[in-house]
This record gives C-alpha cells, sequence and structure tokens, in this order.
C-alpha cells in the first residue's frame, strides 16, 4: 500500500503506517480512541458550561443587575463557540490537506486545552473591569475555533470498519463521550463546590477542573495519533473516504444534505443542554436543593444516560437509525410537557427531571451522529459530515441556554417545552424528507 501518492497525507504520518502495516486495528483499539476523543472534547465544554453557572455570573459579570442578567450574559459568551466552530473547520480543512491530519489534531487540540486552561487564570470583573469580559470572551472562541480542527473521521473509521449488521451499535460509542465527559466534570466541580466555602470556591476551588482539562487533551491527542497511523485509517484516506475537500465544493454538490443533516438530530441537541446545563442553572437560582447536591444527581443522570446510549445502538441495529430518531423525537416531544413542571416540583421533581430526561436523551443521542450521512458521496463524506456537525450544533445547542433560561425568566418555565416540541418537529421533518428523497433517487435510478 502507498499513501505517498495524496499530498495531504504527511510524512510522519506515512512513515507511521508503514511502521505499523503488520499491526491492524480491531473496532474495538479504535473504538477507545474515538471514546477517549470525545470525552476530552465534552469534557472541555462542560467545565466551561458548569463554570458559566456556578462562578462566571458572579466572578466575571458582578456587574449585572441582578443573577439572571449576569448568567444570560455568561450564556452570551457560551455561545460564542458555536459561532465560532464553523470558522475552526474551515481553517482547519486547510491545515488537513496542506499539513496532515496529525498535525492539524495537534495544533487544534492544543489550542482546545490551552484555552480551557488559560480560563483558569482568569481574574474577576473587581480586578480588571471589563477585561475580565474579554478575556472569558477570547478563550470562549478559542474553545469553538479548536473544536472545528478536532474533527477527525474517526467516528466513520469506527462505523466503516463494523460490520453492516452492527452500524447502530458503532454509530453509538463515540457518542458516549458526552456522557462521560459531563460525569467527570460535574464529579470535579461537585467536589470542590461541596468541599470548600464559597468565598474559597470562588477564590480558586472553581479553577482546578479547567487545569485537568489540558492534562486529558494530551492524552487524548496521543490516542487519536496513534489512530491515525493505523493501516485502516490510511487506506479510507487514500480511497477519500476520510479525506478532506474543499468546502466551497461540497456545499454546491451537497448542500441540501448538510441542512438536512443539520436538523435531523435537531431534537436530541435542542435536549442535550437543557438537561446538563440549564437545570443547574434553574435549580442554584430558584432552589429546590442545594447545587453541589444537584451536580452528584447529574452525576447519576449521565450514568443513565451511558446505559440508554448503548441500548440505543442494540435498538437501531433492529429497527434502523433513521425510525430510531423518529422515535426519539416523539419521546422528547411527549417529555416536553412535564418538563417544566418536575423542574418546579422541588428537589424530587428536579431528581426526576435528570434521570428521565437523561434516559430520554440517550436514546435519541445515541444515533444522531451523522444519521443522514449516507446522503454524502465518497469524496464528499468527511467534510460534508464535520459541516453537518457544525450546523447542527449551531443551531440545536449552541444557545440553547441563553434562550431557555430567557423564555423561563420572562414568560415562565412552561415555555422551554415548546422549545423542546420545536426541535423535535424539526427532526421529524428532516427525517421524513430524507426518506422521501432516498426513495425518489432509487426509483429514478432504476427507471434509468
Amino acid at each position: 500500500m502507498s499513501v505517498a501518492s495524496h499530498p495531504t497525507s504527511a510524512h510522519f504520518e506515512r512513515d507511521a503506517r508503514q511502521m505499523h502495516d503488520d499491526k491492524p486495528l480491531s473496532p474495538g483499539s479504535i473504538a477507545i480512541g474515538v471514546i477517549i476523543g470525545r470525552m476530552s472534547e465534552f469534557f472541555d465544554f462542560f467545565v466551561y458550561g458548569l463554570a458559566s453557572v456556578l462562578v462566571f455570573p458572579r466572578l466575571i459579570f458582578s456587574f449585572a443587575a441582578d443573577p439572571v442578567t449576569a448568567t444570560l450574559y455568561s450564556f452570551a459568551v457560551f455561545s460564542l463557540a458555536f459561532l465560532a466552530r464553523p470558522i475552526g473547520s474551515l481553517v482547519f480543512m486547510w491545515v488537513d490537506r496542506t499539513y496532515g491530519r496529525g498535525m492539524k489534531l495537534t495544533i487544534a487540540l492544543f489550542i482546545l486545552g490551552g484555552s480551557t486552561a488559560s480560563m483558569a487564570f482568569l481574574p474577576g470583573y473587581e480586578s480588571i473591569g471589563v477585561w475580565a469580559v474579554a478575556l472569558l470572551a477570547l478563550f470562549r472562541l478559542g474553545q469553538g475555533f479548536a473544536l472545528g480542527g478536532a474533527w477527525d473521521g474517526m467516528a466513520s473509521l469506527l462505523a466503516l470498519n463494523a460490520p453492516k449488521s452492527e452500524r447502530g451499535w458503532w454509530a453509538m460509542v463515540p457518542q458516549l463521550g458526552a456522557p462521560i465527559g459531563f460525569a467527570l466534570a460535574s464529579a470535579l466541580f461537585g467536589y470542590f463546590y461541596t468541599s470548600l466555602s464559597d468565598a474559597d470556591f470562588l477564590s480558586w476551588g472553581w479553577r482546578y477542573p479547567f487545569f485537568v482539562a489540558f492534562a486529558i487533551n494530551v492524552v487524548a491527542l496521543f490516542a487519536r495519533l496513534r489512530i491515525v497511523a493505523s493501516r485502516e485509517f490510511g487506506e479510507l484516506f487514500e480511497n477519500h473516504e476520510l479525506s478532506p475537500s474543499p468546502v466551497l465544493e461540497t456545499l454546491r454538490v451537497h448542500g441540501r444534505d448538510v441542512l438536512l443533516g443539520a436538523f435531523a438530530p435537531l431534537a436530541s441537541f435542542a435536549m442535550f443542554h437543557l438537561v446538563t446545563i440549564f437545570p443547574l442553572t434553574w435549580v442554584f437560582l430558584r432552589g429546590g436543593q442545594s447545587a453541589g447536591e444537584f451536580l452528584f444527581v447529574q452525576i447519576l443522570g449521565a450514568f443513565v444516560g451511558i446505559g440508554s446510549v448503548v441500548i440505543s445502538g442494540a435498538i437501531a441495529d433492529r429497527i434502523g437509525r433513521r425510525r430510531q430518531l423518529m422515535i426519539g423525537a416523539v419521546l422528547i416531544a411527549i417529555f416536553s410537557f412535564s418538563a417544566p413542571f418536575l423542574l418546579e416540583a422541588g428537589g424530587k421533581g428536579q431528581d426526576a427531571f435528570i434521570i428521565l430526561g437523561f434516559a430520554i436523551l440517550g436514546l435519541s443521542f445515541g444515533q444522531a451522529s451523522g444519521a443522514v450521512s449516507s446522503r454524502f458521496s465518497l469524496r464528499y463524506r468527511y467534510t460534508g459530515s464535520a459541516l453537518t456537525s457544525d450546523l447542527a450544533w449551531l443551531v440545536g445547542a449552541g444557545f440553547a441556554p441563553l434562550v431557555a433560561l430567557g423564555l423561563a425568566s420572562k414568560f415562565g418555565i412552561i415555555f422551554i417545552g415548546g422549545y423542546l416540541i420545536s426541535g423535535a418537529i424539526c427532526t421529524f421533518a428532516a427525517l421524513t424528507l430524507s426518506r422521501i428523497l432516498d426513495s425518489s433517487e432509487h426509483q429514478s435510478a432504476a427507471e434509468r
């Protein structure tokens, strides 16, 4: 096998593949690397997300008129990463084509870990004024920019190396990174929040999880580079299944498929931050139980989510991923009617919201990645999937905490139910349209 013919495969990657040519990676080995990689990304984002509720409104936005307004400012900065992510994808696609996947991942993960770790050194508004806000926004933009470059195609590598009858099972593996990353971030914050006085936590305790993020990213980088150096990766790279294509060309050929792919998982993405970041916000601002206790309830919810993500893989292989997502959208729509009342029902109701919410989220989110990726032709699959993911996170999750808190504080908690229903409707419509287009194209091909 020769990979030297492909200009985007860096020299050190080619040499590494030749060294490992007799050591094929099993799907299990790839799965471990994928989980570690996704976990590191979600850990970075959840560390910020939890701090945007517990720390930044009081440390960075202390000038706000009230705690709700301060938290809304914090969530506005939270959204910046999702705006920066598509820009990062554009820049790092060029790095990928020019210098190789390994160089791209190394730069992206060091920026991601560095941006997260830099937040640990942030002084408060009382110390440097508006510069504290500017630095927080800069580091948050760095997180989002780097996450655009962290897209590695390894989830596709895992799926393409799995038996066709088990594609749903292996498709859920990368999604495990989200609840694992959330559980780890919540455990660290929960420990420091409950072990320290409020003054010590706000002064230095919250900073430790941000330091941990950099170390986790270094481990994730080596796990990913091992896969980039594998024979399996090189073969799929040569066949263009994991190689980047120009973004504008991809959009010209598959713009409609990118749009469909972005809206297909909208139900689970809309719910994503409404069972992780938003409920902690509501408890912290409105009460029902202490934020420290609730963090540990959320850890339990994350483990429930892990279980339901695994179950989603078994179900999807029986009924199909598209049908699985449709069922998930229906469950989320049903949940939306009870969610507001559970959050207002005190501690037990809030606990039920988390456990039930994570169980439903896992069934949907477990199959949300690349639900319509089969519509992309071979040459454009890698870039198309990356653009689809960027747009889906931006539309579905990027503004969820900001919109949910804004609606709930101004009009009442009942309005978050409407937000969830809108996501479920978008998912159902996108999947239905995708199925109609597939049927039409298959019929046209048969007639030809």
